[in-house]
């Protein structure tokens, strides 16, 4: 028996095109997955999630050194992941969340030079099989529209 094809289309430009980014996409969000704009950091929808409803909280200055965050980087970034946990909860029903920094290339950072929180909902019995058996994931929602539902949820 033959795999059945997965299509995820949306997919194609950045796949496409993730060498070739010439400006840092938390300093110039694309304005359609930009969920949250607050006044020291942001939150923005991830253009190649692990799950539907993949969020990144990140401070607005651009930097890759963890250290150097200040303190009101460091609460908005908490503050707004907490929103996002909660709108995620609210307009989902996530039961659990994977929260987590990639610092530096060999440790997954697909952008090394400006530091940022993945917020990753997770659901009961969500054993992310396809990844393991299947080399794909499956994302049942197009991504502008888990965008707008969780936009929702920041006012």
């Amino acid at each position: 028996m033959s795999p059945k094809p997965l299509w995820a289309p949306w997919r194609l430009a950045y796949v496409e095109h993730a060498d070739e980014l010439d400006h840092c996409i938390f300093c110039e969000p694309e304005p359609e997955l930009l969920v949250a704009d607050g006044e020291h950091a942001l939150v923005v929808m991830n253009k190649f999630p692990y799950a539907s409803g993949h969020l990144l909280v990140a401070p607005k200055r651009h930097l890759g050194d963890f250290g150097a965050i200040d303190d009101a980087e460091t609460l908005e970034v908490q503050r707004l992941a907490a929103r996002g946990i909660d709108a995620l909860r609210a307009e989902y029903g996530a039961h659990g969340f994977n929260l987590g920094w990639n610092l530096g290339r060999v440790a997954g950072a697909g952008i090394e030079d400006h530091m940022h929180l993945h917020v990753v909902p997770r659901w009961n019995g969500d054993t992310s099989f396809m990844p393991v058996l299947g080399d794909a994931k499956v994302l049942p929602e197009h991504l502008l529209e888990t965008a707008r539902r969780v936009r929702l949820h920041f006012g």
